[in-house]
Formats: structure tokens, sequence, C-alpha cells
């Protein structure tokens, strides 16, 4: 049997697979020599395939000389069927949360580098804000960007950037919007006015995985709707928010238990 399957060995492949499989053990990265070292090989057999993951986007370097996975597997792992189930799970939610509300409201992922709308509620009346789904919008001046940075370590926020950089909008960072991200994270939402349209506030709160790592949020792009006189004020709409993502990350929490 093990001479059937070495028919089908596909060195190239091992070689990256393995690199892959131990880098996701290492946090901090490694050099090329300690990749070489523990998978017990020459540095010079790794030189190639090194490039070409980074190339990929599957690895990048850091501080120089040392190589660590980007998030673009983990992206490639949501975009199918764990996309598809939150987007089941929250479609509802989302339009009850709609109703009770009067406004529109997004949900969205960070996916290989992009923040993306995998769902969308219409407000129930003829004024809202609409994204449409698959839209591609801002990892750093949107609340739903602000959200899904907010709730990860500070190494994974920084590949988050690294590989959202990629899409050309490179602004400099201070250090003061890495301090608004922890304010975000302690108080469990954003609230901030929109960059891209007047009038429109941004409330934007994470649907959390078991481990408080953000997987999603949530935006109700709120308006002020004076024509109608019962709907929820600025502060009961973000109370309403807040519920519908703790619903959310309860249910993603029991769903990743029955999966595992």
């Amino acid at each position: 049997m093990e001479a059937e399957d070495d028919r089908y060995r596909a060195p190239a492949l091992d070689k990256g697979l393995d690199i892959l499989e131990l880098l996701a053990e290492i946090d901090g990265g490694l050099t090329q020599a300690e990749i070489a070292k523990r998978l017990g090989r020459s540095p010079n057999q790794f030189y190639r395939m090194l490039d070409r993951l980074v190339r990929r986007g599957y690895v990048t370097r850091i501080d120089g000389d040392r190589y660590s996975l980007t998030l673009k597997l983990f992206g490639l792992a949501q975009l199918h069927v764990p996309v598809r189930r939150l987007v089941s799970y929250a479609t509802p939610f989302m339009r009850e949360l709609a109703e009770a509300t009067r406004q529109a409201n997004q949900l969205t992922v960070f996916d290989r580098g992009s923040v993306v709308v995998v769902a969308q509620q219409e407000a129930p009346g003829y004024w809202g804000i609409s994204i449409r789904v698959g839209s591609h919008i801002s990892l750093y001046d949107t609340g739903s960007g602000h959200a899904l940075l907010a709730f990860r370590s500070q190494e994974e926020r920084l590949m988050m950037i690294n590989e959202y950089s990629s899409s050309g909008e490179q602004p400099t960072l201070a250090k003061e919007f890495f301090e608004r991200l922890d304010q975000i994270r302690e108080r469990g939402y954003e609230m901030m006015p929109s960059a891209q349209t007047a009038g429109v506030f941004n409330l934007s709160a994470p649907i959390l995985g078991p481990d408080g790592r953000a997987i999603a949020a949530l935006t109700v792009p709120y308006i002020s709707l004076v024509n109608v006189s019962q709907a929820p004020d600025i502060t009961e709409t973000l109370s309403m928010l807040a519920k519908t993502t703790r619903q959310l990350s309860e249910l993603a929490g029991a769903d990743t238990q029955e999966s595992s």
C-alpha cells in the first residue's frame, strides 16, 4: 500500500504544506534556516518555495528575514460553507433588527485582505442606507473595519492591515488609531460619523467566536428619521444592535462546538 501511495507523491506540494503546517504552530515566525532545520532539510531547498508562498500571499516576511503565516488560509476557510452558515443564521436576526430599529443593516467579514459585505437587510420604510452584497469597504475608516480589527490581537491586527494594504490604500496609522481600537474593544462597539455619507452614523458591533475574536461585524448605518415618530433614537438602536450581536455570538459559539 505504501508503494502504491508513493507513486502519487508530489514533493514540491509536500514541501509547501510542510512549511505552512510548521508556521501555523509558531508565534513570531521563523527564518529560512530555522525552517530548514526544523524540517531536517537544506535551507536552499526552501528558497523558491518560500518565495512562491510569499508572492501568493500565504506567507509574509517580518523583521526582514523571518517568515510568518498571513490570514489568507483563514480567509479561504471562511469563504464557502462557514460564511453561508453565518449568513443563514444571521438573516432572521438582521430582519428583526431592521424592523425594530427602522434602519438598514449589513454583515461584513474580513476575507483575504478585504472587508466584504456578505449580507444586507434593507430598512422597512423607503429611507435607508444600502450597500450591495459583495462590496469591498474600507478597513480604516468604517465602523465595520474598526469592529473587525478591535476584537483581534495586536499581531492579528497588523497581519490584517498588511494584507489589506496590498489593495493600495495605505494611510499612515498613528498610535491613536490603535488606542481607538482598544477603546472599541473595551466598550464593545463602534459609533462614528460616516466618512462616506454626511448625516449618517455607523453603529458597529462584532460577532464573536468562542475564543473572543471577531468573526464578523454587524453595522447599522443610522440616519435620523424625522418623519417616523416611533423610530428608536440612536441610543436605543445601539442597544438593539448589541443585543443582536450577542445572540449571534452565542449561536456562533454553539455552532463551533457542534462542528468540532
